[in-house]
């Protein structure tokens, strides 16, 4: 054997080998962060240098300390009282971040920064840029209410950056940034990030930017590969569908997308109805309530943000578990960009999808773009909804016992009741005594798994690799939140996570034993690289944690068409619909890799299996028989 082939893994390289000055270095240390990225490793030689360069890299890569490293240690000419360096982002959230960062980068080296952005007193950012700003971040529109005014002059910028440009371009900020140029000196640098390389920004890079550098590392659509995309098809009243999915799926965190801002509020107010901690942000909201709602967000304090493409653009939340787009995005790109906020610095990351008979278009054009294939999985049915109230009912029992030490002959006690034929029925007659006189005692159950907050952030800020963006609050203290009920009517109402993900595995249990297969599909790797990715998709999608036990009061049809044919429990739904047969007429649809099983109430067993029976499904012709009874 090679002595190669035992050779330990290269350690990760740290700081040292970037030519930083002590100020920095310090800065760096006390911010936590241990190994540069690798964009922060390709960008800042060369920005230090004064070349243009044009990166493309994801969200949550560390693309802010990229650049603002070389600005506070090259860049800026600390003598110089006078603005020097001009960065623009696509929103005030994402200006405010990025003013914190370098605000941090800069702690020891003397370099005065300042955000300007809409919705914010202008006087005080005249003030504070007179008092010798040398690096101004702000959105497109206020930057030029300032140029205009001549609050401050543009003769002495050295460089310029232009953060998320993807995203001001599809805005519609190019006119505002082409006005912004034409102030600027033509001698000046530019530093172009962007998650997405467009035709635009390819445009902009040729006509403005002098012999630039391409840097590409990752886009969002890379890292929409490494997360687990999963779909529902809607059948009309999505609100209540969607209170279904996050019930089976419980998000520790998750951001809720909507294509309207009435929407947001819609859907934000009945997660807050069930007992979830829910808000919306849309651009109705002012900056003040803003700044409250992100601040609960990234605090921890939220479990679910409610909004549009346009509210949520530019904010990096860095521990989402789950993106749920309630309504379907209109085009692959936005898709990538929305599922781009989760899954960040190598942590698992969800992308769920409510997707109605308008979407499949977009649905199907996804899947050519960018070769991504998500998983159908159907809508919970009630005995999955029962089974979450059970799991609801015991985790409210080990939270109560969790911090008890039992008595040593009642720990034997009930081993040995355990171990009793008829333990079942002991235990069900003392749960029964102990809940008869509470009746409340589900509900308490469900609505303590509901009010959880999501886990938050460790307050150490060593950054793992790859690095994520450092997110923290806005800079003024929080106060105290109204109620999200009595604040709409003042506007006159305009634990490790214990998540049934994909553990429903395919258990054949009726018929003869065949050789299973993990359901697999195919995405587009880098490099054009076809990836392999087994998902456990055997089974139908059901989110339970394992299949129910058998029911006396239903009967179960097994079909011999599968998913590995292309078939869908859509497809079921629709032969038995075509035969006068609705949805209430099954309990399930199990679609496995090689077939399917159908769950009935006995007295519908005969006309299921004759609609079935024959039936074309998925261009194949099925045969159904009555499946061989589970033990």
């Amino acid at each position: 054997m090679s002595s190669d082939a035992t050779a330990p893994a290269e350690p990760p390289p740290t700081f040292d080998v970037l030519p930083l000055s002590s100020e920095l270095r310090r800065a760096i240390d006390d911010l936590g962060y241990v190994h540069p990225t690798p964009v922060q490793r390709a960008v800042f030689e060369l920005a230090s240098r004064g070349r243009d360069l044009v990166v493309q890299a994801r969200t949550g890569t560390g693309k802010t300390a990229a650049f603002g490293m070389p600005i506070v240690d090259s860049l800026v000419r600390r003598s110089t009282p006078a603005v020097q360096v001009l960065a623009l982002c696509p929103t005030r959230e994402l200006a405010l971040q990025v003013h914190r960062e370098l605000d941090a980068l800069a702690k020891y080296r003397g370099v005065q920064t300042v955000a300007v952005y809409g919705g914010a007193p202008m006087p005080r950012q005249v003030e504070q840029i007179r008092a010798g700003a040398q690096v101004v971040i702000g959105t497109p529109g206020r930057v030029l209410d300032h140029l205009r005014r001549g609050t401050f002059s543009a003769e002495a910028i050295r460089a310029l950056v232009l953060d998320e440009s993807d995203e001001m371009l599809s805005m519609g900020f190019l006119p505002q940034i082409n006005e912004i140029l034409s102030y600027l000196p033509d001698s000046r640098q530019t530093l172009l990030f962007s998650a997405t390389l467009p035709p635009d920004i390819q445009r902009m890079a040729s006509e403005r930017l002098r012999s630039p550098e391409f840097l590409t590392l990752s886009g969002d659509h890379i890292g929409a590969l490494e997360i687990q995309h999963f779909v529902y098809l809607s059948f009309g009243d999505k609100v209540s569908e969607l209170l279904q999915i996050i019930e089976i799926e419980d998000p520790e965190s998750a951001i809720v997308f909507c294509n309207t801002r009435d929407e947001t509020k819609r859907v934000a107010a009945a997660l807050e109805q069930q007992g979830f901690q829910a808000d919306w942000l849309n651009a109705d909201l002012a900056q003040a309530e803003r700044e409250k709602v992100m601040a609960a967000t990234r605090n921890s304090e939220l479990r679910f943000l409610v909004a549009t493409d346009v509210a949520a653009r530019g904010i990096d939340i860095s521990h989402l578990t789950h993106v749920v787009n309630f309504d379907f995005p209109e085009s692959a790109e936005q898709y990538v960009h929305r599922t781009g906020r989760t899954g960040r610095a190598g942590k698992m990351g969800t992308a769920i999808s409510l997707v109605a008979p308008s979407d499949v278009g977009h649905l199907y054009l996804l899947r050519l773009t960018y070769k991504l294939r998500p998983i159908e999985k159907t809508l919970p049915s009630a005995r999955e909804l029962k089974t979450r109230l059970e799991t609801d009912h015991v985790n409210l029992f080990a939270a109560a016992f969790a911090g008890s030490t039992p008595h040593p002959d009642d720990l034997a006690l009930s081993r040995r009741l355990l171990s009793h034929d008829s333990a079942e029925v002991i235990v069900a007659g003392l749960l029964r005594d102990h809940l008869g006189a509470r009746p409340e005692f589900a509900d308490e159950a469900t609505a303590q798994r509901r009010a959880r907050s999501p886990k938050p952030e460790p307050a150490e800020r060593a950054r793992p690799e790859p690095a994520r963006e450092r997110a923290a609050s806005p800079e003024s203290p929080r106060g105290e939140r109204e109620p999200r009920r009595e604040r709409d009517r003042d506007r006159d109402r305009d634990r490790d996570r214990e998540r049934p993900r994909d553990r429903d595995r395919d258990r054949d249990r009726s018929r003869p034993a065949q050789r299973r297969e993990p359901f697999r599909y195919s995405v587009e790797g880098v490099e054009g690289e076809s990836v392999e990715v087994a998902s456990d998709a055997s089974r139908d999608g059901e989110g339970s944690d394992e299949l129910p036990p058998p029911d006396p009061a239903l009967s179960e049809i097994y079909v011999n068409v599968g998913r590995r044919d292309g078939a869908t429990p859509a497809d079921f739904h629709a032969i038995l619909d075509a035969r006068g047969l609705d949805r209430s007429s099954t309990d399930y649809v199990r679609v496995r890799h090689r077939h399917s099983f159908v769950g009935t109430r006995k007295e519908l067993l005969e006309r299921v299996l004759q609609a079935l029976d024959g039936a074309t499904i998925a261009g194949k012709q099925a045969a159904a028989e009555i499946a061989r009874p589970r033990t």
